[in-house]
């Protein structure tokens, strides 16, 4: 994308935030057309405990907007205006609300599989995404998916099916689509997951199963979740992936601050591949086996849902095999960051 199309870009989203259509004056209309606006700014600084090499990174300049053009058609737009200096557009979908509790969504979007792929930068508990989000499920794609909430269960049901191309490349003709399914049953406080995945980037196809289980209560928060990814042809060893946390939140009393809270976590994964063949036409290892340990304490400003601060600080411990090679910035790691959300 040129220099030019990101402004135009960027200044289109910027004009349809501040735009508002007259709203009909029918008493059928109970909704507005004014859409909602918010954002996500993220800086931090991040030291290399092992090397004594630190940075400053904006991790996050990211902006949403959201609305509706009637009262069973709604849309979502989201950029990342600044992701380490990267522009991104990230979701752009229409969803339609064919009958009660059926809806259908299309454009681009993360494929509804795995929970922790569905955190955004202002619903982060760590500095760093677990390892299932970032390296195993980090997948967003241009489709399609429908989706069902059961009327009288607890029970939502999403299924879809995907380019499997990059979402940069809408216009390659392929065979091979990407298709994914979940199922979320709430019970109480307790919320269970699981999915099914099978995506083809290149020629090789993986196909990917997890299941989570978390539990919320007004101060804890507590979640576990297993990922298995197997690649076909047995073109590379399959990969585990897991991860497990807990936060603790309690209210303070210091200066603008309310709330303060304290964080664990353990995560994991066996040797992973992006399912991209190299020139001898195998699957390589990107991400090799590793283990961590995060600790994290966090100070918040709330004032509501989608005003508040967030000033954040953790430790990240990694556990390597010993003929690892690991990259600079994948070790041991001190971060502190500001997650301003409005």
């Amino acid at each position: 994308m040129t220099g030019l199309q990101k402004f135009i870009t960027i200044g289109v989203f910027l004009a349809m935030a501040f735009m508002s259509a007259k709203a009909d004056d029918s008493k059928e209309k109970t909704f507005s057309y004014i859409p909602n606006i918010h954002g996500t700014v993220r800086p931090r600084f991040e030291l290399d405990t092992e090397s004594g090499d630190a940075r400053f990174a904006m991790r996050n300049s990211r902006l949403s907007l959201d609305g509706k053009v009637a009262s069973e058609i709604d849309y979502f737009l989201q950029l990342d205006l600044c992701d380490q200096g990267t522009f991104k557009p990230l979701d752009f979908y229409v969803r339609i609300q064919v009958a009660t509790g059926l809806r259908v969504q299309a454009g681009q979007f993360r494929v509804p599989f795995g929970v922790e792929t569905f955190r955004g930068p202002h619903t982060y508990l760590f500095a760093n995404r677990s390892f299932i989000g970032k390296q195993m499920c980090n997948y967003r794609a241009v489709g399609c998916k429908l989706s069902y909430q059961l009327p009288k269960l607890p029970l939502l049901l999403e299924a879809g099916v995907f380019n499997s191309s990059a979402i940069t490349l809408h216009t390659v003709w392929s065979k091979k689509l990407a298709y994914a399914a979940k199922a979320t049953y709430t019970l109480g406080e307790v919320e269970f997951s699981t999915g099914f995945m099978t995506i083809a980037p290149d020629n090789v196809r993986a196909n990917l199963t997890g299941a989570s289980v978390a539990w919320a209560s007004e101060r804890w928060t507590v979640e576990g979740e297993y990922m298995y990814e197997h690649y076909t042809g047995k073109m590379h060893d399959p990969c585990h992936g897991y991860c497990v946390f807990g936060s603790y939140r309690m209210p303070v009393k210091a200066g603008i601050f309310n709330y303060l809270s304290f964080q664990g976590r353990v995560d994991g994964m066996t040797d992973h591949s992006n399912i991209k063949r190299d020139e001898s036409g195998s699957l390589v290892t990107d991400s090799s086996r590793r283990n961590r340990l995060t600790g994290g304490v966090t100070l918040t400003y709330l004032k509501s849902k989608n005003i508040f601060v967030d000033l954040r600080l953790n430790y990240e411990k990694y556990f390597y095999s010993r003929d690892a090679e690991v990259a600079q910035g994948d070790g041991d790691k001190l971060v502190a960051e500001i997650v301003l959300r409005f």
